[in-house]
């Protein structure tokens, strides 16, 4: 194939975009979006102007009339939810989720794709007993796939987050694909909280607010290299309790470090965690409120955990502080989506 062809992509389980704004970015052309979750679907649209995002219930639909109307595809990519299994290995047709998984598997088996992508935790490939990996494989398989699978660290392709996710490939025919080996796999070469934060203020800011910090980071130039605007940068303001309770946790502690009276004041293990200033995040969530700034005593804005995602700053969320901290939580870093895309059009030529 020439390299210079455009490959077109529908993303399910779509959410904000973050695959997708990973592959654009490597050319592909991504038509689709599906999601049936309306508020990251305006995010998805906003982000991706030549696209359209689609409101779909992916465990219920008719894949012929979708095809019609959405035309020929050359990648389909996805996060859809795989734990619809017994522990027997077999699949739990009452289980929601297992009817999602097998929307992936439909869209597939109607579009025909020259590849996908289904991008998961990483715990799926080891779930009961691997049975649940084996089925998936063997799903794909029958449809003409031939599939590879590795679980990827986000920290290895320059996102300032250690995010692990087993990514699936599959390709018809010969599987030439090889996974991406990542430019930052040394301690040392990892992007660190420090650097990607460090140029956003304590305070919250008016939306389109132009930075006038200047970066210190490389990271934090390409973070701003579409106009150096910020938006979705307002702090949640924490009751003075809680702020106390922040401020005797060290840079990189966490509730270890607390006085005995107040390490269980929250049950969960991860609780009071502060990020390193030294070292990329952990694992963006979907705003438990549990992990606090390197240095201010609050949780991370939606625009700081958006970087620590990989979206650059003109990458704008809508919908609720609360929904907009969910898009982020559940995205596809874009960096290791980039990676991932480069790699896939290069077992395409």
């Amino acid at each position: 194939m020439d390299k210079n062809n455009t490959l077109r992509l529908i993303d399910l389980f779509c959410g904000c975009g973050g695959m997708s704004y990973g592959f654009a970015s490597e050319g592909f052309d991504v038509a689709v979006g599906l999601d049936n979750w309306p508020d990251s679907l305006v995010t998805f649209e906003r982000n991706h102007p030549h696209a359209k995002g689609i409101v779909l219930d992916l465990s219920d639909f008719n894949s012929a009339d979708l095809r019609k109307r959405i035309g020929a595809v050359d990648v389909v990519v996805g996060g859809p939810p795989c734990q619809g299994f017994s522990i027997s290995g077999k699949r739990n047709p009452g289980d929601p989720r297992n009817k999602l998984y097998q929307g992936f598997v439909k869209i597939v088996r109607e579009f025909k794709p020259r590849a996908f992508i289904l991008e998961n935790v990483p715990n799926l490939v080891s779930m009961d007993g691997g049975m649940i990996r084996k089925s998936l494989i063997k799903d794909f398989v029958s449809l003409g796939y031939d599939v590879k699978y590795k679980i990827l660290l986000a920290s290895d392709y320059g996102v300032p987050q250690n995010r692990r996710r087993v990514v699936f490939v599959g390709i018809q025919g010969k599987n030439n694909f090889e996974f991406p080996e990542g430019t930052c796999k040394d301690q040392k070469t990892k992007i660190t909280c420090f650097q990607a934060l460090s140029d956003l203020p304590e305070g919250s800011l008016a939306e389109g607010t132009l930075n006038q910090q200047k970066p210190k980071s490389e990271y934090q130039v390409l973070m701003r290299k579409n106009g150096g605007k910020i938006f979705n940068h307002q702090i949640t303001t924490h009751d003075k309790k809680t702020i106390e309770t922040i401020a005797l946790v060290p840079d990189g502690g966490n509730y270890k470090d607390l006085p005995k009276r107040l390490q269980g004041t929250r049950k969960v293990h991860i609780a009071w965690t502060r990020y390193s200033s030294k070292k990329p995040s952990l694992t963006i969530d979907t705003g438990h409120r549990h992990h606090f700034h390197y240095k201010y005593n609050r949780i991370p804005t939606v625009r700081e955990s958006a970087r620590l995602q990989s979206f650059p700053d003109d990458f704008i969320f809508c919908g609720t502080k609360t929904s907009q901290y969910k898009q982020v939580g559940n995205a596809v870093p874009p960096l290791m989506a980039k990676a991932i895309a480069k790699e896939l059009k290069k077992a395409f030529i």
